[in-house]
């Protein structure tokens, strides 16, 4: 079949609206946003940023996004952001309803006929109930690897009948409903799981579309079609169980071009995060593929440790900003897709975010290309001949490999000579979580939401703080906002904190790039989204078919 006409039979195929009553069964293949990286870890009690995205399809949590109000269904919200969900687009999902009892007392009542399937050896057919979400948080603050101060906001749970549930605060958090909701540590697992490994993949358990079938270390994971799931989905008036497929797949791919080449081939019914470079030639080779450009979502930045000299002195940390050409990599690196602005606060964020030219002078200047002004302030904090620094970066990002050589030339010119150091993602995580990271270190890290993106990132003794950024001001003012229950006090308050961070110049601020997903027309019930919570897409995957009769006379 030729490409002209196979590109109308497309045509005519959405024209008549075959097909687009939902169909049940398939594989659905997909290279996900981390496409790249293997699983981390199974076990809640890790408290991994990586297991949502892994155990999503299996373990539930409390809220999810609510994706009747995606773009694709009329509404808009895109829900592209790796963790930020906006107030009026959050749902139930175990929780059936809440509400306040008073300031500090939140009472949940769980949906009823909630199925957790029999797994042998692990758990029995039951009903998910209130003392399985009193074990899932009991599991995460007992976990010596708990992030400091994360949950400590809750008092106790407290079980008031087998469905519902009183959280008892102690303060209040601005994050209430992300943190122990939809976050990256909030899925609810069954109690059973106490009497078992839950480090190995083989007893990942829940209640949600699907279960993990098989685990292939480097290659795939493999989720089966949970058939007691109890959800819908919505469609033109009528209500589908779902999942819709009966298997969903992901793949591990650590080369570029494999999965680009996956993607081409139709072995890759979605790839979800695709550099600009490859667009025009994919667009080019494969006309029959649709496409979601979205802003990342998160910040790339080198950071610089405040506890090695040089970093220490803001001078030579403004230095490295300024020694940087960030509009020529705009321009030229990223081919204009991309933001020279987008971090820590996120644009996909609402009033939360503020334009670099509405902030003060000193930040704007840091996203000017001025190495002359550079030479003079490290000559100022007495490094006049400059120094010679090592960096370390994930060969796991094609883009940060690519990019770190032209930094490296750029700072050059102002004496600092930069020793690059890749590695594999486990060991270049290790070294940063246990603070073994060189001086500098070039990273990606999620935006997060708006007080999370500060909090991780500049608070002291945070574990996601790799510059070491310590200021007891900052940290009272992040304390104040969570506890600022107005939203729109909490914005002003956000906005200043975050020009007064950028001003101190922990990192040096990179821009934040454009990135695509495509997929192919027999993929259905799907616009491009990404997350339904905190990294967690099993939402999305359970709602979308495969148009069978299209893929196979598409030639797949």
């Amino acid at each position: 079949m030729t490409r002209r006409l196979l590109t109308l039979l497309i045509g005519l195929w959405a024209a008549t609206g075959a097909a687009e009553t939902p169909q049940y069964g398939g594989h659905l293949n997909v290279g996900t946003v981390y496409v790249t990286l293997t699983p981390l870890s199974w076990d809640p009690r890790d408290w991994n940023w990586k297991s949502n995205h892994d155990t999503s399809m299996v373990r539930e949590q409390l809220f999810a996004a609510n994706l009747d109000l995606s773009v694709k269904k009329g509404g808009s919200h895109r829900f592209v952001a790796d963790a930020y969900i906006p107030a009026e687009a959050v749902r139930g999902e175990l929780a059936e309803s809440w509400r306040w009892l008073d300031p500090l007392t939140l009472e949940v009542k769980l949906r009823r006929g909630v199925i957790i399937p029999e797994r042998p050896g692990i758990v029995e057919r039951r009903e998910l109930d209130a003392h399985d979400v009193v074990f899932s948080f009991d599991n995460l603050v007992t976990s010596p690897k708990k992030i400091h101060e994360y949950l400590d906001h809750i008092s106790n749970i407290e079980v008031i009948d087998s469905h519902t549930l009183r959280f008892h605060f102690n303060k209040f958090n601005a994050e209430w409903d992300y943190r122990f909701g939809y976050g990256y540590y909030s899925a609810i697992v069954p109690r059973e799981v106490a009497d078992v490994d839950t480090k190995s993949w083989r007893n990942v358990v829940g209640s949600g579309p699907f279960f993990l079938d098989k685990y292939v270390h480097g290659n795939s994971q493999v989720y089966v079609k949970n058939p007691e799931y109890w959800d819908i989905e919505r469609l033109q008036g009528a209500e589908y169980g779902i999942p819709f497929v009966d298997k969903l797949s992901y793949r591990i791919i650590k080369d570029e071009a494999t999965y680009l080449t996956g993607l081409r081939t139709g072995k890759l019914d979605i790839l979800e995060a695709i550099r600009w470079i490859a667009v025009d030639h994919l667009k080019a080779s494969t006309p029959e593929l649709k496409w979601n450009r979205w802003l990342a979502t998160s910040g790339n930045f080198m950071v610089m440790r405040q506890d090695f000299a040089p970093f220490a002195d803001v001078r030579v940390r403004r230095a490295m900003n300024l020694a940087v050409n960030q509009r020529e990599i705009v321009e030229l690196f990223y081919g204009g897709h991309a933001e020279l602005m987008a971090f820590p606060q996120h644009p996909g964020f609402g009033p939360y975010f503020q334009p670099l030219e509405e902030m003060r002078p000193s930040v704007q200047e840091l996203f000017d290309y001025k190495p002359d002004k550079a030479r003079e302030l490290l000559a100022e904090a007495g490094y006049p001949d400059g120094f010679d620094v090592t960096v370390q970066v994930c060969s796991c990002s094609p883009s940060n490999m690519d990019l770190l050589p032209l930094l490296a030339g750029y700072l050059d010119k102002i004496g600092v000579n930069l020793t690059i150091q890749p590695l594999e993602y486990a060991s270049y995580l290790s070294m940063m979580t246990t603070r073994n990271h060189t001086p500098m270190y070039l990273m990606n890290s999620g935006h997060v939401n708006p007080t999370t993106t500060i909090r991780k990132n500049f608070v002291t003794g945070q574990l996601w703080n790799p510059s070491l950024h310590a200021d007891p001001d900052i940290d009272r003012r992040v304390e104040v906002i969570f506890e600022t229950r107005d939203e729109a006090a909490r914005v002003q308050k956000l906005r200043a904190i975050t020009e007064d961070i950028l001003d101190a110049s922990p990192y040096i601020w990179l821009p934040i790039q454009y990135l695509y997903t495509a997929w192919w027309p027999w993929v259905k019930n799907y616009n491009g989204e990404l997350r339904a919570g905190a990294v967690r897409p099993g939402p999305i995957y359970a709602r979308i078919w495969i148009d069978q009769d299209m893929k196979a006379a598409m030639g797949f």
